[in-house]
């Protein structure tokens, strides 16, 4: 791929976007993350007491604390909450990102799903893995292959695990969502299959169009185009864009879907991007607007924040973001992919350009 200054200066901005997205967006979820607890009532309860709706910044950590029985604030808080970020916080759905970076940088375009397994054992401690990523993880350990290593002792298959790790695949394919999705789905399938597979395609589809799309509704188009029409991830998004266009309230909008999705768990795929697809739309290419939507959604907050953001990075470009989100991040990870805590987001994001105009 050949760009000349100009379009080297904007996809720079667009990838780095991408990074800074996913980062604040994660950030923002982190203090929130349990589905079964933080419903978007119980959400927007402790907003409120914190004086913090609209939400247009970090989540604060009220003084003194609320009840504590009421509000539980995930463990990591004093790390990712208002004032109180600098750099951002360890976290899985930031692991794979850089991961894959990794794994682009090693093997290219070109590498197996096997070679992803190796990178995991190498890289990647296991206590850091979670859910359908843990337990392919033990497959690999005891000497399984994929694709069976998504389908031995692994109820996690339709979750949300595959979906965290599909956005380098959509940095790193600007405006080309079939290569982004292909690529995804290689990644996916050590350890998901049905639903899970094709969360990660969509979502890595949608990113690599947000680099060139219109609106975030064209880019939601573009990532349904690569998945089968007739899956319940495809309905379920097209359901909540059919409800956005029928101009029902965001709030509304997400008691349908719940309706619909009801029994899933809430770090299953399709109703996490049901909620990330109502805050793209909702949040009408405004990215503030766009991650607290998504946030406040509930569900698996950090890891729908931090999609959310990273597609919403890429559609406005790093330097629209505003800076409450960027500044406190003080352009550094935190990693527990072995060589890379401590890195700069900047590097990090000049590295996926390379890759992406290699």
């Amino acid at each position: 791929m050949t760009v000349d200054s100009a379009e080297s200066t904007e996809l720079h901005d667009r990838i780095l976007g991408g990074w800074l997205g996913r980062i604040a967006g994660n950030m923002l979820g982190k203090p929130i993350e349990s589905g079964d607890h933080w419903t978007r009532d119980r959400i927007d309860r402790y907003l409120r007491l914190a004086d913090a709706l609209p939400l247009t910044d970090y989540i604060p950590a009220l003084d003194p604390p609320p009840d504590p029985a009421d509000f539980v604030l995930h463990h990591d808080w004093p790390d990712c909450t208002r004032g109180n970020i600098h750099g951002s916080a360890r976290d899985d759905d930031i692991d794979y990102a850089i991961l894959g970076l990794d794994l682009l940088e090693t093997h290219g375009s070109g590498f197996t799903t096997e070679q992803v397994g190796e990178l995991w054992l190498l890289r990647l401690p296991y206590a850091q893995t979670f859910t359908a990523e843990r337990a392919a993880y033990r497959n690999l350990a005891n000497g399984l292959k994929p694709p069976v290593t998504a389908t031995v002792r692994n109820p996690y298959q339709d979750w949300i695990g595959a979906l965290i790790r599909a956005d380098i695949h959509g940095w790193t394919s600007p405006d080309d969502p079939q290569r982004a999705a292909s690529l995804a789905r290689r990644d996916a399938v050590l350890s998901h299959t049905g639903n899970g597979v094709y969360g990660a395609m969509w979502a890595a589809a949608v990113i690599a169009a947000a680099f060139s799309a219109t609106s975030a509704r064209a880019a939601l188009e573009a990532g349904l185009a690569e998945i089968p029409q007739s899956c319940r991830l495809a309905r379920t998004v097209r359901r909540t864009i059919a409800l956005y266009e029928a101009e029902v309230p965001w709030e509304e909008a997400l008691a349908e879907v719940d309706k619909e999705t009801s029994g899933l768990h809430w770090v299953h795929t399709i109703p996490n991007a049901a909620i990330i697809t109502a805050g793209l739309l909702y949040g009408e290419e405004d990215f503030t607007a766009t991650i607290a939507l998504t946030v406040r959604g509930g569900l698996d907050t950090d890891s729908s924040g931090a999609t959310a953001g990273s597609i919403a990075g890429v559609l406005c470009g790093a330097a629209e973001i505003p800076p409450q989100w960027t500044a406190p991040l003080e352009d550094r990870v935190r990693s527990a992919v072995f060589g890379f805590d401590g890195a700069r987001i900047s590097d990090l994001a000049e590295r996926t350009v390379r890759l992406a105009t290699g």
